[in-house]
């Protein structure tokens, strides 16, 4: 879907999304609050996009602001499905996000035509019934798919990919980080391996990759020469490699307790969240990111443990470590943490000076089924009461966002 969230409202008032001047901001009351989305005029004529803050919006009367209203944007992703679902069953149906799908249309050819017949159907009804445009990218499978909408078919609205369109179409593309799946991190990786181009990771060693990457680096190496077998539904990197969290915080922390509190809330989400999936990591990284009025910056740095873990405490000690190991006292505006590593969570490996593991693991577990069966903010940790605490703020936003 094109420009969707900022579409959506403008539609509910009674705008046209094409030529409006409307931006939807996370909270129009704060002036750093982010921009999610811009009409196509606005990114148009004022140049203002996904990502700008809201004192960068200029003072026009054209311009509209908008609170983000999650729920209905829900709603219409909702009723989209159901519309995708008249072209293919519900199993050929992927919900990437809330304006993003995959659709398998493999044996509906008899009835609707080939893929850009299809494509073109459901781009008109799209518009006769809800007044959204879209772009749709086809290709062989899923990442094909993907990479065909990213870099061609939001420019021309359709477009479809071969396997034979890999080596001109895939390969030129730089920086890498235009590359789905590789983010800016990942990519200073790859260009300090001597490798700026999709091609030139394509024919890189593959032996080599896995080397330094590890499976991801088999990922990779196949990616980029636009293999993908993953079935519809899974996830276009096979297997979880982290899992993280990472926060932009509604003001400056300069107190090291204060900054150690939101650590702890962000601990819990991370492990309850590889607890829900039964998997432990051995790699912690804590990212802090400083306020840019001090002159931003910050430090990533990374811990292996050598016991593999899920346990809340555990994450957040070795967070606390790397913390005061690097901060360096400047305030804090943005924090990061990752597990990664991962392995299934089949066993628990006793130690000798921390007998109460075992029962530590159990904990969490209980902890997540009375969150799952009452509500998040069923069960929280005294911090989150304090005024640096932000867990149960963000428990009432959908999608990072509030409701409305």
């Amino acid at each position: 879907m094109k420009s969707f969230y900022a579409s959506c409202a403008a539609l509910i008032n009674g705008l046209d999304p094409l030529t409006t001047y409307l931006a939807v901001v996370a909270d129009v009351n704060r002036k750093g609050s982010v921009v999610l989305a811009a009409t196509p005029a606005l990114k148009r004529d004022f140049g203002i996009r996904t990502g700008n803050r809201l004192f960068e919006v200029p003072h026009d009367d054209r311009i509209i602001l908008v609170s983000a209203q999650m729920s209905l944007y829900l709603q219409v992703s909702m009723e989209i499905t159901r519309l995708f679902n008249k072209y293919v069953p519900e199993e050929s149906i992927h919900t990437y996000s809330v304006d993003e799908s995959f659709l398998n249309v493999d044996g509906t050819e008899h009835i609707f035509g080939d893929a850009e017949t299809i494509a073109h159907l459901i781009i008109e009804e799209l518009k006769d019934t809800f007044g959204l445009t879209a772009a749709i990218g086809i290709g062989p499978n899923m990442l094909m798919a993907k990479l065909c909408l990213d870099l061609e078919a939001k420019k021309k609205g359709v477009a479809r990919w071969t396997y034979a369109d890999v080596s001109k179409k895939l390969w030129p593309v730089s920086p890498l980080s235009k590359m789905w799946g590789i983010g800016l991190p990942l990519e200073k990786r790859l260009n300090r391996m001597g490798i700026s181009t999709v091609g030139q990771l394509a024919n890189y060693s593959l032996k080599q990759l896995e080397k330094v990457f590890g499976v991801m680096g088999n990922q990779l190496f196949y990616h980029a020469n636009g293999v993908d077998l993953s079935e519809l539904g899974a996830p276009i990197l096979e297997g979880q490699i982290s899992y993280g969290k990472s926060q932009v915080l509604l003001r400056d922390y300069q107190h090291t307790e204060d900054i150690a509190y939101v650590i702890l809330e962000m601990c819990e989400e991370v492990t309850r969240r590889a607890r829900n999936n039964k998997k432990v990591g051995r790699t912690i990284s804590l990212g802090i990111g400083y306020s840019k009025e001090e002159g931003g910056g910050g430090f990533h740095r990374s811990f292996t443990l050598q016991t593999p873990t899920n346990i809340t405490m555990e994450v957040y000690h070795t967070c606390m470590y790397l913390f005061k190991k690097f901060y360096n006292q400047q305030t804090v505006r943005k924090i990061s943490i990752t597990l990664g590593n991962m392995t299934d969570d089949e066993g628990i490996q006793l130690q000798l000076f921390t007998k109460s593991r075992v029962h530590e693991r159990k904990l969490g577990y209980v902890m997540d089924h009375v969150r799952e069966q009452h509500g998040q903010d069923a069960l929280l940790r005294a911090v989150s009461f304090t005024d640096s605490g932000t867990a149960r703020r963000r428990g009432k936003l959908i999608g990072g966002h509030y409701a409305k």
